[in-house]
């Protein structure tokens, strides 16, 4: 039988069986460049996650849950699913782990934290990338993990990632799927800022009476040309999956596939047309390309941006490409 390690995030400043905050391991944080600010409550209701302990527990699991509160603690936790020592010195995940974990998620900045450090565990340095690599991938398969969502409400309205992935969201279910399902595997995106995106990238912002503001930047998809850094731009998704296909209504992405080894792109940019009374009409040109990378080049000083429901602002070139197949979850 498994050993399995319930995981959910919270803050050094919580108070016992209250929320976890703004900031720190538990929303996601700050990247590298400590641009992403993170600033969202986070409640872990304790309820599902001592509800699926016990669901596993009756299924003669030995269950252990943790609650880390910084990216340390969550280290810990994701060695016990290292392999044996290699020959080469690396760390790497073991395929064959009889220990398994679940992941409790209010948003899916918190799913994106444990990504993150699951990617700083295992990605090799360049300088050692090892010969069973494969040649697409700068990270070997990460662990299967499996995800219980911690806000009921959010399944209907399709809005976080567990929803778009139609995985469980019934503690027992969710136990079920750990203990005998198969696994899901999902691309990832990884950006130069040394962070990771599961669903996806959304950029730009509305002024306080909710008009959008336009800004300026160079937009390239491999080899395609979205923006050359000239056009007034009002928003650009960048999608793994579809948390950013919409905005206000405006369609961006046509169809996020997270299983399909590609990046989906749009960039919206209002274009002024005449009526044939002469009369002028704003409507929006929505540009779209799908590949393996994107970058964008900001023209303007800073442009805010959400990446998987963290908050940021970019104020210099940043890259994300596709990991195609990295990360998986559980389903039953």
């Amino acid at each position: 039988m498994y050993d399995v390690v319930l995981l959910t995030l919270g803050s050094e400043r919580d108070a016992p069986g209250g929320g976890c905050g703004s900031g720190g391991a538990c929303c996601g944080g700050a990247d590298d460049t400590g641009a992403e600010t993170g600033e969202e409550r986070c409640e872990t209701p304790r309820v599902p996650v001592l509800a699926c302990a016990d669901a596993l527990t009756a299924r003669g699991a030995r269950v252990e849950t943790v609650t880390a509160r910084s990216d340390a603690e969550i280290d810990s936790v994701l060695a016990r699913l290292d392999a044996p020592a290699r020959p080469d010195g690396l760390t790497w995940p073991d395929p064959d782990s009889k220990t398994r974990l679940i992941v409790a998620t209010a948003t899916d900045a918190q799913l994106r934290a444990v990504l993150r450090r699951l990617v700083r565990r295992y990605a090799p340095p360049p300088s050692r990338r090892p010969a069973d690599l494969a040649g697409d991938r700068t990270v070997p398969d990460l662990p299967t993990i499996g995800v219980l969502p911690l806000d009921p409400a959010r399944s209907g309205a399709g809005r976080d990632l567990a929803a778009q992935l139609g995985l469980p969201r019934d503690p027992a279910a969710v136990a079920a799927a750990v203990l005998d399902g198969t696994p899901r595997r999902l691309d990832l995106l990884r950006n130069d800022a040394g962070s990771v995106t599961l669903d996806g990238a959304l950029l730009g912002a509305a002024d306080d009476a909710g008009r959008p503001l336009h800004w300026r930047g160079r937009i390239e998809v491999d080899d395609a040309v979205l923006s050359n850094g000239e056009d007034p731009i009002l928003a650009c998704a960048i999608g793994n999956a579809g948390g950013y296909a919409t905005l206000d209504g405006l369609p961006l992405l046509t169809s996020p596939d997270p299983t399909d080894g590609a990046v989906e792109v749009a960039v919206a940019v209002p274009v002024v047309a005449r009526s044939r009374w002469g009369r002028k009409r704003v409507r929006f040109e929505v540009r779209r390309a799908r590949g393996r990378a994107v970058a964008v080049v900001p023209r303007d000083e800073k442009i805010p941006f959400l990446d998987d429901g963290v908050e940021g602002e970019l104020n210099r070139k940043r890259s994300w490409w596709t990991e195609a197949g990295a990360w998986a979850v559980w389903t039953s």
